[in-house]
């Protein structure tokens, strides 16, 4: 293997696929990078079994020369090591060779790096997908889907499927949904691909949604998503994420959804989650983070208070409807919810002191937020 690489395409492409590499893992061969060049250009792929990462980095892009290579073939490289060399390299050109004893020359300027390669093929090999139930919508709203939902996922490992996002497909319609038990988020889209695609129960691992996020950070355009029994493939041009699923049943979450609310409020989301963030000041320190809301003419008076640090007391302006009402919550869970909120009103439904309230932005439904209350003396 023999090549050429423009050093900034080359340290995107490592630091994109570092982040699925392991340090520590059962399968040595995971610690590393796979590198493939052929006449297309360089793939870089790395992967813990979990969540694998490839990128392409193409001979051109907009008629700039990126890639030359001279002998196509391939290696896997130590991940960190390789990592750490290619971010310090001195110049804007990388050389590049491999013999056949698997020993890699990196060059560029006056530093040169020899490093031991492994065998890539005892890499695992990528998993070929099915190209039919795949569905495609923009990058950007795929990650405003994951913002809004993945910070409702429970951490616990011990609660299983809990731990990911439902997925579910059909008539177009993509509905996610995030719960810890506590509380719920759910966002649907309207996505393209066969209105005949139904996918039910596909449930993605919290931790490969956040990778995701952070993967197509920089990323806009249309990405396809590609699903298999227990695989999904996010893609575009020069990227692929693969992700294992989660196994067992989601549970029905639309039984725990209030249809109505006796008390409704609406009111300003950026005024609102100021007041929540200044009350939770108070109270961040004890096990519940609790804060209590007493909503009554026109108006949200938001309280804590915490034995050994003191109270805040203060209002928020409000449309309300429906019977007074007093009731109290998980500070961060408000917090998060209101902060995933992309809407400069929000509508909070009640149904009672001690049972879920909704909270959505107040001029469409495609967003919403559960949480049930806390009881206090």
């Amino acid at each position: 293997m023999k090549l050429n690489i423009n050093k900034s395409a080359l340290v995107d492409a490592v630091s994109q696929v570092s982040k699925a590499v392991s340090s520590k893992t059962t399968i040595p061969i995971l610690t590393g990078i796979k590198v493939q060049a052929d006449e297309e250009g360089l793939i870089l792929t790395g992967s813990n079994s979990d969540i694998t990462i490839s990128v392409r980095v193409p001979k051109k892009v907009d008629d700039k020369e990126q890639v030359i290579v001279e002998k196509t073939g391939d290696i896997v490289l130590p991940g960190r090591i390789f990592g750490d060399i290619v971010r310090k390299l001195p110049g804007d050109k990388v050389e590049w060779t491999v013999n056949d004893r698997l020993q890699t020359i990196i060059r560029s300027e006056q530093a040169e790096f020899q490093l031991n390669g492994l065998d890539p093929e005892e890499y695992p090999r990528l998993p070929k997908l099915p190209r039919e139930q795949v569905f495609t919508m923009p990058a950007d709203l795929l990650k405003s889907v994951i913002r809004q939902t993945v910070f409702a996922v429970a951490t616990n490992e011990a609660r299983g499927v809990l731990t990911g996002v439902q997925w579910q497909l059909e008539s177009g319609i993509l509905t996610c949904v995030a719960t810890d038990s506590h509380r719920l988020s759910r966002r649907q889209v309207k996505v393209e691909g066969s209105e005949d695609l139904v996918l039910k129960n596909v449930v993605i691992p919290g931790k490969s949604m956040n990778e995701l996020a952070k993967t197509l950070a920089d990323s806009s355009g249309y990405v396809d998503m590609i699903v298999a029994d227990n695989q999904i493939l996010i893609k575009n041009n020069h990227l692929e994420f693969y992700s294992r699923l989660l196994e067992g049943v989601y549970p029905d979450t639309n039984r725990v959804i209030p249809k109505s609310g006796e008390t409704v409020l609406i009111t300003s989301t950026k005024e609102l989650l100021q007041s929540v963030e200044r009350a939770s000041l108070i109270t961040r320190e004890g096990r519940d983070n609790v804060i209590k809301w007493t909503i009554n003419d026109g108006k949200v008076q938001v309280t804590s208070t915490a034995q050994d640090i003191g109270s805040v007391t203060e209002e928020v302006i409000a449309k309300v409807t429906g019977p007074d009402l007093s009731i109290s919550f998980n500070a961060r869970y408000m917090m998060e919810a209101l902060r995933s909120i992309d809407s400069d009103s929000i509508r909070i439904q009640f149904t009672g002191v001690m049972t879920p309230f909704i909270i959505q932005p107040a001029d469409r439904e495609d967003s919403l937020h559960l949480i049930v209350p806390i009881r206090t003396r």
